[in-house]
């Protein structure tokens, strides 16, 4: 009892904790980041090791980051920043997905989470700093150097050579400390070395998202772009689809019950999303917003729980190619990540609006 207690915080954990991202960025990342890299030694602890770990963590990880990418549409403030975490984030997912479907560990080599810790330095820039301050070949060169420094020898480490942090410092402490103070140490000087050539803060420290712009700030404004500027056949809904799709087809390699191929998975999934999409423009036709997250997440839930039930009824469907439990999973991803996008997308297109009217 006690172990399946535990498994089911840190699942709920991992499930819950990424939606803190949207109102606080850096905490809430790095918090994910630790509970990342710490449940597998939770489960071993309670004498749990989790079959198709792997896929599971993977899983979990695009989740999560997905979620702070999302966060990226509100809050950036940076166009040259967020192109390049778009890239990168978009990079691991199909890298994920490639691995999954193989089982090549080469792969996450080619493909390295990168997207995470840029996602953490435009953070901690942004902690003390205005992101626009920097262009984009900054931006570039800070993503090439946590490409090449961290997160090529993290992942030939990790799932290359299939080492353990844990494991290394559980047979040999000694060496455990001494990496842990030569990594600190390199830190210290680095920063202190950095730190000197930085520009004077433009604001005391804070980790709290930025406020929406006052032209997108209300749900009802948001909408209005929608109805205004929104089209069903857009490159919003086939980013939306490929997001959602692909997440969808990874966590079909951990969730039971899933009996669609990727490819039936993913246009059905996709198929899901367009409706989705639809229907944020016919509530925009009617100027029917809902201001709360929360609530606007559990109306899209209960509307599309609605319409898989109709679309079996009407089409005489029985059983299908997913059993109920994995049906509600998806749906409630759809929902969650659909809704998030729709409410954010608007924020992205004033600032690209704003850039393109600015004076070269």
């Amino acid at each position: 009892m006690g172990t399946t207690l535990v498994f089911l915080a840190v699942i709920g954990g991992r499930f819950l904790l990424p939606l803190a991202i949207p109102r606080w960025p850096l905490p809430a990342i790095v918090a994910c980041l630790v509970l990342d890299g710490v449940d597998q030694t939770v489960f071993q602890l309670f004498g749990h090791d989790p079959p198709g770990y792997q896929s599971y963590d993977k899983a979990m990880d695009v989740y999560y980051l997905a979620i702070a990418y999302l966060a990226t549409l509100r809050h950036w403030t940076s166009l040259p920043a967020f192109r390049v975490a778009r890239f990168l984030y978009f990079y691991r997912l199909v890298g994920v997905v490639a691995f999954e479907l193989s089982h090549a560990r080469a792969l996450l080599l080619v493909f390295p989470n990168t997207f995470e810790y840029f996602f953490i330095a435009h953070e901690a820039v942004r902690a003390r700093w205005r992101p626009t301050r920097f262009g984009l070949r900054w931006w570039i060169t800070a993503a090439a150097l946590i490409w090449v420094l961290v997160k090529l020898p993290q992942e030939w480490w990790i799932h290359v050579a299939r080492l353990d942090v844990t494991d290394m410092v559980g047979d040999h402490p000694v060496g455990g400390l001494v990496v842990a103070a030569g990594a600190v140490s390199a830190a210290s000087i680095g920063w202190r070395r950095y730190h000197a050539r930085l520009r004077p803060p433009d604001h005391p420290t804070r980790f709290a998202a930025d406020p929406l712009p006052a032209e997108v700030d209300t749900a009802e404004e948001r909408l209005q772009w929608h109805w205004v500027h929104g089209a069903l056949l857009s490159w919003t809904t086939v980013e939306k689809v490929v997001l959602v799709g692909l997440l969808a087809v990874v966590y079909a390699q951990t969730l039971p019950g899933v009996r669609s191929t990727p490819l039936q998975l993913f246009l059905g999934v996709g198929v899901v999303v367009v409706v989705n999409a639809l229907l944020t423009l016919a509530a925009a036709s009617r100027r029917r917003s809902i201001e709360s997250s929360l609530m606007a997440f559990l109306a899209r839930m209960l509307v599309n729980v609605v319409l898989v039930l109709a679309a079996e009824l009407l089409l005489g469907v029985t059983g299908g190619d997913l059993d109920i439990s994995a049906t509600l999973f998806y749906l409630a991803l759809i929902s969650l990540v659909t809704t998030l996008h729709d409410a954010w997308r608007p924020v992205l297109a004033l600032r690209q609006r704003d850039e393109a009217a600015a004076p070269a």
